[in-house]
């Protein structure tokens, strides 16, 4: 009896004793998995990370390899991410990537991985030729672009796309660099689009590098500088006020447009100081133009990460005050993209601008995604049809639909329309027609030095050009010099 029971209780020891082996076992196991998804997936949104996505992408190569298949990798970059952080705080932050995370995956190719590369970089994997990239991209970025719900605000953005295609474009595992490269190709153009990678783009990149690096001395150098282009008023022809434009005499690669370095000092950072150089210079050529008489509203481009500055109202008062500029002669021209984020920051921002009393401008209006009640709360004077609806207005009943459209909403809002891009009789003919307020392009004047405008003012005094000929004075001369 007493060995009975003595078999027993040593039965009872080794099977509790495996038991808890087998639960050390399983917690050790546990432990090594939890440890090896953290070094290859993304913690905030399960994705894989880059060492965890390039490690798919091995198998994913040496079949289609194999095979003779094709695939391609997609660079998905969000573009101005920053001012989200900015505007609404971290937190806020990474709820919009986590959504983002859940949007490429569901609209991603079922059983490919997805991964967070960067703070706001992700890739995906499509299988198929290019062409099956091209659509991919088209629909991830439209999916990208619907409006973001946070406790916030609402979001909307756009990203930028790079894709490289296996094995036309890249057959290794370079792949996702190059789809990288491709996304900054677009991302340096302005961002919102998609690209393929070219090898062309390996030298587009290091001149990008070798600019920026130049970029970042070029206000202290007094290499940059500013032309104004004419606006005219639609009916008389008469110039009312003269937009803001950047340019760079570049020591080694001549003048530059801003097409060629703003959304490159937008991506890094460079954009505030040279934002406010602009706002000081313009106001500077205000201010002479004034003291000859000449007084026209002056329009300044205004980015996203300027109005995030929380001394951007503060800065624009005092150079308006210490220029003796008017805040009412004061134009700052606002993407649609940005006038949208609905943010408390962009709120009490317009709120000030409001009550500073300067004329606020939708820029490229048409290309985002405003609705009319959106435009109601906003402290807009005036929308700026895009040119790219003007280029086609003569030939396109559709773009004379969306023009006339814009006008008529515009002015039932009280505000007044802008159209940019006009270059001949036969587009200014049909935008007089639908009523649109004023004009500007190439067929009124080019972009100008300061000093030349004014010149072209005094010579339309004294020989009455049949071209210009209302006094570019009338529509203030009433006005007291301030």
């Amino acid at each position: 009896m007493a060995g009975a029971l003595a078999t027993l209780t040593l039965l009872a020891l080794y099977l509790q004793t495996r038991a808890r082996w087998r639960q050390a076992r399983d917690a050790l196991s546990t432990t090594a998995q939890q440890l090896r998804d953290t070094r290859s997936h993304d913690p905030l949104t399960g994705l894989f990370n880059r060492s965890g996505f390039e490690r798919e992408l091995q198998p994913i190569l040496q079949r289609c390899a194999a095979q003779n298949d094709k695939f391609c990798v997609l660079y998905l970059d969000v573009d101005q991410f920053q001012t989200i952080n900015d505007a609404f705080g971290h937190p806020v932050g990474d709820q919009v990537l986590t959504e983002m995370a859940r949007r490429i995956t569901a609209h991603g190719d079922k059983g490919q991985p997805s991964a967070r590369i960067t703070a706001n970089g992700f890739a995906t994997v499509v299988t198929g030729d290019p062409s099956f990239g091209d659509a991919f991209a088209r629909e991830l970025g439209q999916a990208m672009a619907q409006t973001f719900g946070t406790a916030s605000g609402s979001v909307h953005l756009s990203c930028s796309i790079g894709i490289a295609a296996f094995p036309a474009q890249a057959s290794g595992t370079d792949i996702l660099d190059k789809a990288a490269a491709a996304m900054r190709i677009v991302k340096d153009r302005g961002g919102a689009g998609h690209a393929h990678y070219d090898a062309a783009l390996d030298h587009v990149n290091r001149d990008n590098a070798r600019i920026l690096q130049d970029l970042r001395g070029a206000v202290d150098r007094r290499e940059l500088f500013l032309h104004y282009q004419p606006k005219v008023d639609a009916t008389s022809l008469q110039i009312t006020a003269a937009e803001v434009l950047m340019r760079w005499r570049h020591p080694r690669l001549g003048v530059l447009g801003p097409d060629k370095f703003i959304p490159l000092a937008e991506r890094h950072g460079l954009i505030r100081p040279i934002g406010r150089w602009a706002i000081e210079q313009a106001c500077k050529q205000a201010a002479l133009w004034r003291a000859q008489e000449l007084r026209m509203r002056i329009a300044v481009n205004i980015s996203a990460d300027q109005l995030q500055q929380a001394d951007f109202v503060d800065h624009l008062e005092e150079t308006l005050g210490k220029s003796g500029i008017p805040p009412a002669r004061f134009t700052c021209e606002i993407t649609e993209s940005v006038a949208m984020q609905d943010t408390d920051h962009t709120h009490a921002t317009f709120d000030r601008l409001r009550q500073l009393g300067v004329h606020v401008s939708i820029d490229d209006f048409g290309t985002g995604h405003s609705s009319l009640a959106s435009l109601k709360r906003l402290p807009a004077a005036e929308l700026k049809i895009d040119k790219a609806f003007v280029n086609d207005l003569v030939t396109s009943a559709h773009a004379q639909y969306i023009a006339r459209t814009i006008v008529m909403m515009a002015h039932e809002l009280h505000m007044r329309v802008v159209t940019e891009g006009v270059e001949n009789g036969e587009q200014r003919d049909l935008l007089v027609e639908m009523g649109c307020d004023e004009l500007q392009g190439y067929l009124f004047g080019k972009p100008m030095a300061g000093k030349e405008l004014a010149q072209w003012s005094a010579r339309d005094r004294q020989h009455d050009e049949e071209l210009f000929r209302p006094s570019l004075y009338s529509a203030t001369r009433h006005q007291p010099l301030q």
